[in-house]
């Protein structure tokens, strides 16, 4: 029989599966209603922007098959498990193209903060687990 997993795993095994469902379903089935309300704070959505475009590409193939394969990794307590989805979008942040504060607040701010943020406290997670 399988270890149970922790409250932690739980908690992590949560936000992978969000992970993967944002990225491999709402991007991919969505694009087009996901960049036109992107857009409104970032007009590069609104266009094919190669630096969206590749980021995008590598989020739903890459990334979000890859929180698929942690989740197994998790349950089954693979030695592969202590690894995190880590977009970092510091280094490509715009210019906000709004003064509105939803779309610079909670679209720009808080929703790319959530994948710097959770990402950096799981590496720190597996840093501490492999000391």
């Amino acid at each position: 029989m399988g270890r149970k997993c922790s409250g932690t795993d739980r908690w992590v095994l949560v936000w992978l599966f969000y992970h993967a469902i944002v990225h491999i379903t709402l991007v991919s089935v969505y694009p087009v209603h996901v960049g036109k309300e992107y857009g409104k704070a970032d007009e590069r959505w609104l266009h094919s922007d190669p630096t969206i475009v590749s980021l995008e590409l590598l989020t739903v193939v890459l990334d979000g098959i890859l929180a698929l394969v942690l989740v197994y990794a998790i349950v089954k307590d693979k030695h592969y498990r202590l690894f995190s989805c880590f977009m970092p979008f510091i280094s490509i942040l715009p210019q906000p193209q709004t003064n509105h504060w939803l779309y610079l607040w909670i679209y720009l701010v808080f929703f790319n903060g959530v994948w710097v943020v959770v990402p950096g406290l799981l590496l720190w997670q597996s840093w501490l687990s492999l000391k």
